[in-house]
C-alpha cells in the first residue's frame, strides 16, 4: 500500500523545474559559492550602513592615540593618525564595492553592444572590431589602467572610468565568441526566416541565451576590478586622502609594517576576502548555469 501511495506521488525532474529555479539550487548546493555569497552580502551591508555600523568617525584624527594596537576601545587598533582602523575598513568598502560595480557596469554597457554587433554582423565591421580587442589584450590589465587613471588624474571616478575601458576588450571577446555560436542556432534561423530584422534577432534572440556566460564573466571581473582598484588608491591614482581605501590605506601602512602590522593586516584581510568571495560566486555561477551540468 505505502509503495503505491510512494508511487503515486508526481516527482519534479530536473528537466521539469523552470531554468531560474533549476540554476538556483544547483549554485545552493555548492558551499563554496554559498559562503562566497554570504560574505559578498556582508560587505554590502556594512557599506551600506557604514555610518550606522562604523564605532568612530573614519577621517576623524586624534594623535593621542596614533598606533595603539588592538584594544576592547578599538578592534582593529588605530593608524598613523590616531584614526580607528574598523571604520575605516568599513567605510573603504563603499570604495572597493562601488569601483567593481561601476567599472564592470561601464565594461558590459560597451564590451557587449560591440561584441554583438561583431559577431552577428562578421565582414568588415569584424575584423575592425577584432583587431582593436586585440591591440587592447595585448597591454597587461594593471598597466593601461595606470595608464588610463593617470591621463585622467587621481579621482576614484577617473579609476572606475580607466578599469571600465581596461576590462571592455574583455566582454567584447566573450560576447562576440558566444553570439557567433548562438545565431547558427534553429531558433536564430527560423526568427530571420519569419523575418525578424536584425536588431530584433540580436537582442531578443540571440542576446537572452548569452546572458549566463555574460554573468558569470562579470562575478569574476568584479573581483578582479575591485583589486584594480586598490592597486590605483596604493599608487595614489584612486580614492583621495582622507577618504578611506583598503588600498590607500595599505599605502600608509607600508610605513610602519614592523611597529603598526596591524595597520596593514586589517584592509588587506578585507581585500582577500572579497575577492575569494566573488571568485567563489563565480565558479558557483558558472556550474549553475552550464546546461550541460547535471
Amino acid at each position: 500500500m505505502t509503495d503505491a501511495v510512494a508511487s503515486a506521488i508526481p516527482v519534479v525532474s530536473d528537466e521539469m523545474e523552470s531554468p531560474a529555479r533549476r540554476a538556483l539550487r544547483r549554485l545552493f548546493a555548492r558551499k563554496g559559492a554559498v559562503v562566497g555569497l554570504a560574505v559578498i552580502a556582508t560587505f554590502i551591508v556594512l557599506a551600506v550602513f557604514a555610518p550606522l555600523i562604523a564605532p568612530y568617525d573614519p577621517i576623524a584624527a586624534n594623535f593621542a592615540l596614533v598606533r595603539k594596537p588592538p584594544s576592547a576601545l578599538h578592534w582593529f587598533g588605530t593608524d598613523d593618525l590616531g584614526r580607528d582602523i574598523l571604520s575605516r575598513t568599513i567605510y573603504g568598502a563603499r570604495a572597493s564595492l562601488i569601483a567593481g560595480a561601476i567599472s564592470v557596469g561601464i565594461a558590459l554597457g560597451i564590451g557587449v553592444p560591440f561584441g554583438l554587433l561583431s559577431g552577428y554582423r562578421g565582414g568588415f565591421i569584424d575584423a575592425l572590431i577584432s583587431r582593436i580587442t586585440d591591440a587592447m589584450l595585448a597591454c597587461p590589465f594593471l598597466i593601461l589602467a595606470i595608464a588610463l587613471a593617470a591621463f585622467l588624474g587621481p579621482s576614484l571616478g577617473n579609476a572606475m572610468i580607466a578599469i571600465g575601458i581596461t576590462t571592455t576588450p574583455i566582454f567584447v571577446r566573450l560576447t562576440r565568441g558566444q553570439t557567433m555560436s548562438v545565431k547558427v542556432e534553429d531558433y536564430v534561423e527560423a526568427a530571420r526566416a519569419m523575418g525578424n530584422p536584425r536588431w530584433r534577432i540580436a537582442l531578443f534572440h540571440i542576446l537572452p541565451n548569452i546572458m549566463p556566460a555574460l554573468l558569470v564573466q562579470a562575478t569574476l571581473s568584479i573581483a578582479a576590478a575591485i583589486i584594480a582598484e586598490a592597486s590605483l588608491s596604493f599608487l595614489g591614482l584612486g580614492q583621495q586622502p582622507p577618504t578611506p581605501s583598503w588600498g590607500s590605506m595599505l599605502n600608509a601602512a607600508q610605513r610602519f609594517l614592523t611597529n603598526a602590522p596591524w595597520m596593514a593586516i586589517y584592509p588587506g584581510l578585507a581585500i582577500f576576502l572579497t575577492v575569494l568571495s566573488f571568485n567563489l560566486l563565480g565558479d558557483g555561477l558558472r556550474d549553475a548555469l552550464d546546461p550541460k551540468e547535471r
